[in-house]
């Protein structure tokens, strides 16, 4: 009886410590934030439970906005396109709902480039 519970007490450690615990899920929700370089502006998009990425940003000193599209993967990695037609760049990660990275416009001439922060909204 005892080899029996270290068995299934050992079973149960190990199936519980998987390395790789991060899910879509915790992204998952409205994100917003600024975005400043040669442009500033106003950012928001909404990640959906397929790791979607959908969202604008609005430039101040053009008065324009611009789509976000793109995909975030389980380890907070944002990969998405600026425009439509998509000709630039909203790249970074999320964690613990606060993100950061850096994006580019080649839509404008001359292309903007610069940074962006942001954080998670609440629900």
């Amino acid at each position: 009886m005892k080899k029996l519970f270290l068995l299934l007490f050992t079973s149960f450690l190990l199936i519980g410590c998987s390395d790789n615990d991060e899910t879509i899920y915790d992204y998952i929700g409205t994100w917003s934030g600024t975005y400043d370089g040669n442009d500033k502006g106003m950012w928001n998009f909404v990640v959906s439970d397929d790791g979607k990425v959908i969202g604008t940003m609005h430039s101040e000193t053009a008065n324009e906005n611009y789509t976000i599209s793109g995909h975030l993967n389980t380890s907070g990695q944002l990969t998405a396109t600026v425009g439509l037609p998509e000709d630039g760049e909203f790249i970074g990660t999320l964690v613990d709902k606060k993100g950061n990275g850096n994006w580019n416009n080649n839509l404008t001439n001359p292309t903007r480039t610069g940074t962006w922060t942001g954080k998670k909204n609440s629900k």
